[in-house]
């Protein structure tokens, strides 16, 4: 369990503060009303280190090296930072909780692994010398906002080159990737802090949750089909005509599909967050599709101009919503084997949503003075090839 003492008030030292998970994390704390963060990064000196681990009530630990020039670099930055603080730590008679970052390829045979092993023991001996609560958290690759590209993350250098129109190499398609989502990894870090929990296997390494497994083609298309769903200059760079397919992915609460499409947006060029879309126009207004999806529908903008009158069709299975947002109109329906007429007036005065059941034919009149806007949706993103819109009369 977390110490009773521990609170947001509680001076708490993260080291490699500037880092991916470091900014997240740093942003996150703050955003729960942290308000005594000793951040710590590369070019701090040890005295400030010193300072702060005097005052340390909770040590996260991000701080490491995965790209240096010369591979003893991986052993002072990693093994030898970890043991300086530590050290320091014991030298002022702390038993702060030490939560460290390391990698699920401290089991692996190279110089990064080795090293991170090395972290991961030294923490683990730190906490039966001085009781101090520890929790090691091996993760797989981790993604997220704020990563740094064509650095050492594949999502993050696949998500900003495709969205700036910039090639990706996919050497083996089907190579399978673990990953973690940084928000996810946040929380378990929140849990270690706040709760004193974690989930831990045999050997009682902390590990993150969930774990996404994905392989390098799966990974590249979604990416590519995140881009052909805007359109523009990051679609033509895919060989595609530019116009949007208006595609939106699969968003279940937790799908790896819905925090690879938040990561993919992070990386947007700054003068391309708008897309157009394609305007179909003609001397009544005009219709605009807006997103499209597989299993929720799609979405679409209706602009009439004063006096007229679009539709008179009927379904067999689609079905629609519509909800004018500004001028007045009426929408009219007739059952196609009844000669009854059935209205309802509607206005962006007074937002109500009007259902289009099947097997009524139905239109929709402006008797405003002024352009009438609708936002229509309907059960099923159209299909040219198999409309199911019928012409009648209502």
């Amino acid at each position: 369990m977390a110490s009773a003492e521990f609170n947001k008030q509680s001076p708490v030292l993260i080291t490699g503060a500037g880092g991916f998970v470091g900014r997240n994390l740093v942003a996150t704390l703050k955003t729960r009303g942290y308000t005594d963060l000793m951040l710590f990064e590369k070019n701090d000196t040890p005295e400030t280190l010193a300072q702060y681990c005097r005052r340390a009530a909770f040590v996260v630990h991000l701080a490491g090296i995965n790209r240096p020039k010369d591979p003893s670099e991986f052993y002072s930055g990693n093994a030898g930072l970890t043991d300086t603080m530590l050290s320091l730590l014991e030298k002022s008679g702390s038993q702060a909780p030490v939560l460290v970052t390391s990698s699920i390829q401290a089991t692996l045979d190279n110089d990064y692994g080795k090293s991170k092993l090395q972290a991961e023991q030294a923490i683990f001996a730190h906490g039966q010398r001085t009781g101090a609560p520890v929790f090691v958290f091996r993760m797989e690759g981790v993604f997220g906002k704020w990563c740094r590209p064509n650095y050492n993350s594949v999502v993050a250098t696949f998500c900003h080159n495709v969205a700036h129109g910039l090639p990706i190499q996919v050497r083996d398609p089907a190579y399978s990737l673990p990953l973690v989502y940084i928000d996810d990894v946040i929380n378990c870090i929140l849990d270690a802090m706040e709760k004193g929990e974690a989930v831990r296997d045999e050997e009682g390494i902390c590990r993150i949750h969930p774990v996404h497994t994905v392989t390098l083609g799966q990974l590249a298309e979604t990416i590519q089909g995140f881009a052909k769903a805007r359109g523009g200059k990051a679609a033509e760079a895919l060989g595609t005509d530019g116009l949007p397919t208006l595609a939106v992915p699969a968003l279940a609460d937790g799908s790896f599909e819905k925090k690879l499409y938040s990561t993919y947006l992070s990386y947007l060029p700054t003068d391309e967050f708008a897309y157009d879309l394609n305007m179909h126009c003609d001397n009544r207004g005009s219709f605009t599709e807006f997103l499209r999806t597989p299993e929720r529908g799609q979405v679409s903008v209706n602009i009439s101009k004063p006096g007229i009158v679009k539709g008179n069709h009927w379904h067999h299975t689609k079905n629609e919503k519509f909800l004018v947002v500004k001028g007045e109109g009426i929408i009219r329906f007739r059952q196609i084997f009844s000669d009854e007429v059935i209205e309802y007036h509607v206005s962006g005065e007074k937002l109500q949503v009007v259902d289009i059941p099947c097997g009524y034919t139905h239109n929709i009149e402006n008797v405003g003075d002024d352009e009438m806007v609708t936002v229509m949706w309907a059960n099923e993103a159209f299909d040219p090839e198999h409309p199911d819109t019928f012409a009648m009369q209502v």
